[in-house]
Order: structure tokens, then sequence, then C-alpha cells
């Protein structure tokens, strides 16, 4: 990767934006939206039952498990198998799969690709503040704003089960996840753009929107008090030691972290030195203050155990000043046999995910960028920022219901950062057909994934040949 492959900001003339055409108005694009109803009714979204020829699960998860590294696939197979919600975490390229040929109204958004419950959470603002947004962008592309909804208010649902709600009680959590997606769309349709693009939702301080429930604010406040002490400084000591030389030494912690040989070091600190192109200059310049202390393989995740995902250990100054970047293998996106990639646009993984991410998150991590190695793309990031998740099995009730409401809520924030809100606010609407609609649509996949779940399991315990 050149200097100028990386920095060039001039466009062709096709590319470059057109200031002066006038804008449609807000009316104008809620009518739009408004009036896809009649093309595509709500109620076809409640619809869900596999055709004869829906292939075989277990073949969709073997074809995603190739190119991975070979040693990890069994681990990952047993973190998908250990219960319906962790299957559907690792199976965006099944859910893909199956979202393909369901209705949309044609409208496309930059789609986190993979939003479910769990990949919403606590991080850093480049001015240290916490925030809760989307936190996870591997599958990021652009697409129909339904494939996102309908991945969350299934992850609801299934979440729900394990956390031993009813069907009626799972039908309650799906419309508030559907809810919260319509209030903020209405809301943001009559926003201005820019307004949009600086909205932040900070964990423990009211909600223009909704009032906060006594037991969902007593988790924020336990997860908050969590993230602010997740950093760097915090995490040196649970991972690395120094050697007799005094250096800082990953210890060893397999399989989750393993060395690297000295060629792999090597190809690694390279990679992070073509990264540093990918940054501001004026980050670049923060960069340039640190030197890598060494580098270590690092299992994460559920869906991307198998990644080639790597931890650099950098120290500045001195002990006090340790920045952690992680390394992970950005693959083709689990859409992306559904939808055109515009390579032309970004030709590059690790960029889409970087791309994505600064899309639609309202504050993004400050060392985002992107490599390659050995033929494979990676995008960087940091390895602690702030960050916390909320853990969803101690959710219930009013403060399960908040949860859901609150991703559904975020989910429309990031999607009006990048399309026009009052075409989606339009067609949604606030009133109940898309909510009985996607609570049918969440219930029947909840049974799906039970049943493809069942399928894994089996095959794991068998130990089944080109699976495991």
């Amino acid at each position: 990767m050149s200097r100028d492959s990386v920095s060039r900001h001039d466009k062709s003339p096709d590319e470059r934006l057109n200031l002066r055409k006038p804008l449609p108005t807000v009316a104008h694009l809620h009518e739009q939206g408004k009036s896809m109803r009649e093309s595509v009714p709500r109620e076809l979204h409640g619809q869900w039952k596999p055709d004869a020829q829906r292939e075989d699960v277990l073949s969709i998860i073997r074809r995603r498990n190739a190119g991975r590294q070979k040693r990890l696939i069994p681990l990952r197979m047993e973190r998908m198998a250990a219960s319906p919600f962790a299957f559907l975490r690792g199976a965006a390229a099944v859910m893909a799969y199956d979202l393909n040929p369901t209705p949309t109204m044609g409208y496309e958004v930059v789609l986190a690709g993979d939003a479910h419950l769990g990949n919403f959470g606590l991080y850093g603002t480049p001015q240290r503040e916490v925030v809760f947004d989307l936190n996870d962008f591997d599958e990021t592309v652009a697409g129909p704003w339904e494939w996102d909804l309908k991945r969350l208010t299934a992850s609801a649902n299934v979440a729900g089960r394990e956390n031993g709600l009813s069907a009626r009680e799972r039908r309650t959590a799906v419309a508030e996840v559907v809810r919260g997606y319509q209030d903020n769309m209405a809301r943001l349709e009559h926003l201005g753009t820019f307004d949009t693009w600086h909205l932040h939702a900070f964990p423990g301080r009211t909600n223009v929107l909704r009032k906060v429930p006594a037991k969902a604010q007593a988790v924020i406040e336990k997860v908050l008090a969590k993230a602010l002490q997740s950093d760097h400084q915090g995490l040196l000591p649970k991972v690395a030691v120094k050697d007799a030389a005094g250096h800082w030494r990953f210890r060893k912690d397999p399989p989750i972290l393993t060395p690297v040989n000295s060629a792999k070091k090597k190809a690694l600190i390279s990679a992070l030195e073509k990264y540093s192109l990918t940054l501001t200059r004026e980050r670049r310049y923060m960069l340039s203050r640190y030197r890598v202390s060494d580098v270590a393989h690092r299992v994460v995740g559920i869906g991307s155990v198998g990644t080639r995902t790597y931890l650099a250990l950098l120290m500045g100054k001195d002990d006090n000043d340790p920045l952690f970047l992680q390394i992970k293998e950005a693959l083709s996106p689990a859409h992306a046999p559904y939808l055109p990639l515009r390579r032309s646009e970004i030709g590059h993984d690790g960029q889409r995910v970087v791309t994505g991410q600064r899309a639609l998150q309202s504050s993004s991590d400050v060392m985002l960028g992107w490599t390659e190695m050995d033929g494979h793309e990676y995008y960087v990031r940091q390895m602690k920022n702030l960050k916390a998740s909320i853990p969803i099995e101690w959710l219930t009730g009013d403060a399960f219901n908040f949860y859901c409401w609150a991703c559904g809520a975020l989910l429309a924030r990031a999607h009006a950062k990048t399309s026009e809100a009052a075409v989606i606010a339009g067609y949604c609407g606030t009133s109940k057909p898309l909510r009985e609609s996607l609570a049918d649509w969440a219930e029947a996949y909840g049974d799906q994934t039970e049943s493809d779940h069942a399928r894994l399991r089996a095959a794991v315990k068998r130990s089944e040949t080109g699976l495991i």
C-alpha cells in the first residue's frame, strides 16, 4: 500500500458531490416513504417460513468458515453451539441468506450488518466521555434498512427466550425494539442533518424520548462504572509482564492469547506502519510517540473466531503510557453474496469496516485505520477504550424492554446518518402495524434459530467432518 493510495483526496467528476441541486422537502420525502406501504404492505414483514430449497444451515456455516484458521474452527463451533443466542450471534451469514428473499421497500442505508442486542455497548469518545452505541461493524455494507431491524428483533426474541420470557413477554420486547426505531426515526426526520450527526447517547443521563426504568438505571450505572475502569493502563498488568531486560511482553494464555514468531512480529510491525498512513496527520503524530513492545495472536468473540486477529502492545513515554491496538482481519461481509459491494468506492474490506463504523457511530475511535498483510486485509482499532457491555442475561421485565427500545432507537439514529430519515419514518409510521408484523417475524425466526442451533449442536457432538 503506497502513501498515495491511502492519502489521495481528489475525486473523479462522477464522485464529486452536487451541492447545487435543490433538495426535496421533508414532507415530500415522508409521503414518498408512506406511499411505499401500498406496494410493500408493512404486514408482509411478519411472514417467515423457510422454503423447500433453503440451503442446509451447516453448509452455510462451512462456507463461512472457509479461509479462517483451521485450528480455531472447532472453538468457533463450540462457542456457537453453546446456546441459541450464541448461535444467532455467530450465524450472521445464515441470517443474511434468510433475509435476502424477504420483502423490502427498496431503500438503502449503511447497514451495521450484524445489529443484534449483543453488538451495542459502551465505549469512550475522543473527549473521553462514555457513550452507548453500536460497536461491531465487521459486516457493515450498504443495504435495505429492514435487514438490520429484523436481525435486531430476532435477537430480542431469542435473548428473551434465554431469559425465561413467555411468548407474550417476548412479543412485548420485540415491539419495544420497533417502537424505539419508530420513535427516534419520527424525531430525526425533522432534526437537522448536522444535529443528527452529532447526537450521542450518554448512559446515566436523562433520555429525551423516554424515562429510564429504575432497574435499567441500576444496571446502566454498574456497567458505566466498569467502563470507566476499562483503559490501557488497567489492561497492561492483566495481559503483560516485564522481562529481565525491562521490556513488556504478553503473558501466554492459550488459546486466547498466544505468542507469534519473530517473522510474524516483523510482518505485523510493518502492517502497523502501513496502517499509520490511513490515519489523519495529527493522529499519525500521536502514534509516532509510541514503539511496539510485543505482538500476540488473540482470539475474540463468537462470529470472529478463526479470523486472523492480533494484539499489539505499544509503549510511549514510560510504563504508565501503554497503547493496545487490535489488528483484526476483515472478511467479506455476510451480506456480500446478495448485494453489490461497490468495490470501486471501497476496495478494501478493512477500509469498509472503518468507513461503516465512522458513518454509523456518534463518535468513533481516533485510532481507526486499515492495513494488509500476507494477502489478508485488516482494520486496526484500540483494544481498550472505556468499553463495557450490558449483560443482557441480567435483564428482565421493564429493564429488558427498555434495553430493547434503546437499541431500536440507536439503530434508527445510525440509519438516519446515511439516509433520509423522513422516507423511513413515512413508511414505518408510529402505530402498531410494523410492530405487530415484526413481532410475528421474530417469533417465527426465533423458532428457526432454535432449530438451526440444535442442528449445529448435534453436529458438534458428532465431531462432524468438515464442520469442526
